[in-house]
């Protein structure tokens, strides 16, 4: 079963799968962590039923609403999409150290 999401932007609402819905979402929020914007095109049904692409530009003042609708039995999910979203997603991350293999060699385990 396919989950159909309505993603209100700008005045105007598409419809996409849930998994490319949840993923837009997260680049969202990751662009308006680090302030900056994007231009992503995701799979879409307009307003007006037709199926095609739609190009969302989105950033720190960007708002978006998300809200389940019936399912109209289109899969809508990108997979090669969500894989590429879910890498921009991960490089706007904050750098985490990593512990090296020597890094508990000075620890006095005795105390």
């Amino acid at each position: 079963m396919n989950v159909m999401i309505k993603l209100y932007y700008a005045g105007g609402s598409i419809e996409v799968g849930d998994e490319v819905a949840e993923s837009i979402m997260s680049y969202a929020h990751a662009l308006a962590d680090v302030k900056r914007s994007d231009l992503v095109t995701i799979p879409a049904i307009a307003e007006d039923g037709t199926r095609g692409v739609a190009r969302l530009l989105i950033g720190p003042s960007s708002e978006l609403l998300a809200s389940p609708i019936a399912d109209k039995g289109v899969d809508l999910n990108d997979d090669p999409l969500l894989e590429e979203l879910r890498m921009k997603v991960a490089a706007l991350q904050p750098s985490r150290p990593m512990a090296s293999e020597n890094s508990t060699s000075n620890v006095d385990h005795d105390l």
